[in-house]
């Protein structure tokens, strides 16, 4: 039998985290725990209202699974018979099966990684560094206070209204650095987007590498238009959640980030950096606003992805676990 519990925690955030669909300072994860004879192992729940996801919706699902046999599931096979009878969230499908997968291992005496069949994590792992969307007279402060020089890629969050004059600020702030720039859906159509390249083609001292899901994913004819079109691979984010069509997402972009808490599990996550690479599309590795422990969990499985994106426990204050550390823009993790 499995004993299984569920701990709210309240996040505040360092600063004010602004996407183009929301802003938020602080969050609220759910962290599972799976114990069997003694040992433990927690997983991470990180809500995402993109996908309808919230505290409370998660409580209630949770609830409804102890009342129809959660604690019988002892293995993942029959966790995975249960979710396929009653779905969840993707992020507490993750959180179950991230915490009964840590139980077992440590149960097994063997690392995570070695115990999901995956190649070992590196010892250190570089991590892209995110700029949320701001004022532009406040992205010089904000390079200064946070010493973002130590990071070997940066992610800057944009929109339509004013991403032109942010990447301008930015550019300004840290010339000839590479940048992914992340529009989480704020552009229309493909015709909008392009205007808006053909502008940031002409700021000086901005190097753009990456261009991360600026349309819908329903956009899917738009993505099929720009990427050839583009100059600058495009990344999918939001198009590729627990499953994809890899055939034609290789129609619509370079390269893919898949983020644990919308695969839904390590397995899912696993499958779909396999084929992201089979298919010669870019493998990253991306999170959410998460402490330590959901970022532990994603470096587990660190070694299938080309590029992270795994910094959501440095938008934290006071992350209440201290699993991961960043040094010099890299994360060093306890192995165990």
């Amino acid at each position: 039998m499995t004993t299984w519990t569920l701990t709210a925690h309240e996040l505040p955030l360092r600063y004010l985290w602004k996407i183009s669909r929301n802003a938020s300072a602080t969050k609220t994860n759910l962290v599972l725990q799976a114990t069997q004879a003694g040992t433990s192992g927690q997983g991470e729940a990180a809500p995402n209202v993109r996908y309808g996801e919230t505290p409370a919706l998660l409580q209630a699902q949770f609830d409804d699974l102890l009342a129809h046999g959660l604690a019988q599931a002892d293995t993942l096979p029959d966790l995975t018979a249960l979710l396929a009878a009653r779905p969840v969230a993707h992020a507490l499908r993750f959180a179950l099966e991230s915490a009964l997968t840590h139980c077992l291992a440590a149960r097994a005496e063997q690392p995570v990684w070695q115990w999901l069949g995956v190649p070992a994590p590196g010892s250190r792992v570089s991590t892209a560094f995110s700029l949320p969307i701001m004022e532009p007279g406040e992205v010089a402060g904000f390079v200064a206070e946070h010493h973002v020089e130590r990071f070997r890629i940066l992610k800057i969050k944009v929109n339509q209204e004013s991403g032109l004059d942010l990447l301008r600020a930015v550019a300004a702030a840290v010339p000839d650095r590479s940048l992914l720039i992340d529009g989480n859906e704020a552009w229309p159509d493909a015709d909008s987007l392009l205007r808006f390249l053909e502008v940031t083609a002409t700021i000086p001292g901005l190097r753009m590498q990456l261009l991360e899901q600026p349309l819908p994913a329903a956009c899917a004819a738009d993505y099929r238009y720009l990427r050839p079109r583009v100059g600058v691979p495009l990344l999918a984010d939001e198009s590729v959640t627990d499953t994809a069509d890899f055939e034609e997402i290789a129609r619509q972009f370079h390269g893919v980030n898949v983020k644990l808490m919308k695969a839904g599990g390590y397995q899912r996550g696993i499958e779909l950096l396999r084929q992201t690479r089979a298919h010669g599309l870019l493998p990253m590795l991306g999170c959410m606003v998460e402490t330590s422990l959901g970022i532990w969990s994603a470096l587990q499985i660190s070694a299938l992805a080309d590029m992270h994106d795994l910094d959501g426990l440095l938008i934290v204050r006071d992350e209440p676990f201290g699993l991961v550390r960043e040094e010099a823009g890299e994360l060093i993790f306890k192995r165990q």
